[in-house]
Formats: C-alpha cells, structure tokens, sequence
C-alpha cells in the first residue's frame, strides 16, 4: 500500500471509530484478527469477538473524536498515531500497530495516554 492509500484507510477507521459505528470498525478487520488494547488483557481473537467488545465499549463511553495525526508504512503495515477528544473527559494521545492482509487488519494493538 501507498502512503495515500494508509492515509485514506486509516482517515477512514477513525471515522468508524469516532461514529461509535461497531460493525464499520469491525468491517475493517479480518475475520481471524488480533485485536490488543489496556482493557483486553490477552487480546481478542476474531472479528465477532471484537465487534462485541466494540458494542459493549461504544455503549459505555461518552462522544469520543479521533483525529489521525500522523501514519507511517512498515512492512506488513502501518504505524499511525491519533488524538482523541473525549466528551466531558478531555484529550488522549494514541497510537496503533496495524499489520494488514488483502487490505484488512489483522493485528491492531493500541497504546493510550490522557494529555
């Protein structure tokens, strides 16, 4: 993948994830994805999985808005890192692992912290 198309991907995701739209976040994902964050101490494992934490997480947190701030193309990948403006709970800065495989993730590890 280009570094357009990582950027168009990733602008993409985060629309996802800010909408709180669990099956569009889901659709990103390989069916047999790894998905790793603070609350998932092991990890999910497959995209059914993922999508019911999504739903469970999305009905439980305020309006939150992601802003892609920076993506970088690895082999297998991309690296991206991302602000976060959560509703009445201020600002956090991210960043995710993404491997990809025919145009879908298939692992995604997520690091945060407030700012």
């Amino acid at each position: 993948m280009t570094l357009d198309d990582i950027t168009a991907l990733n602008m993409a995701w985060l629309k996802a994830w800010s909408d709180k739209d669990a099956a569009g976040v889901a659709a990103f994902y390989a069916e047999d994805c790894v998905y790793m964050d603070a609350q998932t101490a092991g990890g999910l494992k497959g995209r059914a999985a993922l999508t019911g934490y999504l739903q469970g997480m999305f009905g439980a947190t305020p309006s939150m808005t992601y802003a892609a701030d920076e993506v970088w193309p690895i082999p297998g990948g991309y690296c991206g890192r991302w602000y976060c403006d959560v509703e009445g709970a201020g600002r956090l800065r991210g960043f995710d692992l993404v491997l990809l495989k025919d145009g879908l993730i298939t692992l995604n590890e997520v690091y945060v912290h407030r700012l």
